[in-house]
Order: structure tokens, then sequence, then C-alpha cells
């Protein structure tokens, strides 16, 4: 499981740091790296938010270990 929580947080940062670049640069890094919306381009998107939605369950274990 732990390994899990690896992968899951490594693909929501090059999430976030893609999200970054768009937002500053205007620089789309998966599709630069993949293409436009290629089909590559659109698992590593859907990676991300797959991620994203796991990590969503980190909320719930942050509650019970500050007790």
């Amino acid at each position: 499981m732990k390994l899990l929580n690896y992968i899951a947080l490594t693909i929501a940062i090059v999430g976030a740091v893609n999200w970054g670049l768009i937002g500053v640069l205007n620089f789309d890094l998966v599709a630069f790296i993949f293409g436009e919306m290629s089909w590559l381009s659109r698992v590593v998107y859907t990676l991300v938010g797959l991620a994203g939605i796991y990590l969503i369950t980190f909320y719930g274990q942050l509650e019970t270990t500050e007790e």
C-alpha cells in the first residue's frame, strides 16, 4: 500500500507541476512531450486525475493520525 501512495503522490506532483507551467508560462509539458491530446497524453491526464481522486482518501487518514 505504501508503494501505491508514493506512485499516486508522484503522479499528482507531475500534474501539479504541469498545471503550474500552464498557469505561469502557458506551456503544457505533457502535450509537448506526448503530443496534443494523443492517446499517450490522455493516459497521463487520466492517471493524474485518478491519482488525485485516490489522494482524497488521505484526508480521512490525516484525521485518524491526529487523534
